[in-house]
């Protein structure tokens, strides 16, 4: 089962067109448009709250094998 073809497509369009009617149509292609804005919105201001979570991480764990390298180091002397 491949992509449809072109009588496929008008005969889907015609389906579509006669269930939700030509005035429908558009008000609900607005409604997707603006509920995939919202949503990559959204990904948009979670992505720096993780980066910056991660780089802290990062950091805390190089900080805490500098502390415990330091420790080893000093109770083998």
């Amino acid at each position: 089962m491949g992509m449809p073809s072109g009588f496929e497509l008008f005969a889907i369009v015609a389906v579509v067109v006669l269930l939700f009617g030509g005035k429908k149509i558009p008000e609900m292609m607005k409604g997707l448009g603006k509920g995939i804005k919202d949503f990559k919105g959204a990904i948009k201001e979670d992505e720096p709250t993780t980066m910056a979570t991660n780089d802290k991480k990062i950091e805390d764990e190089k900080v805490e094998e500098t502390k415990s390298s330091t420790t080893d180091t000093t109770t083998k002397v």
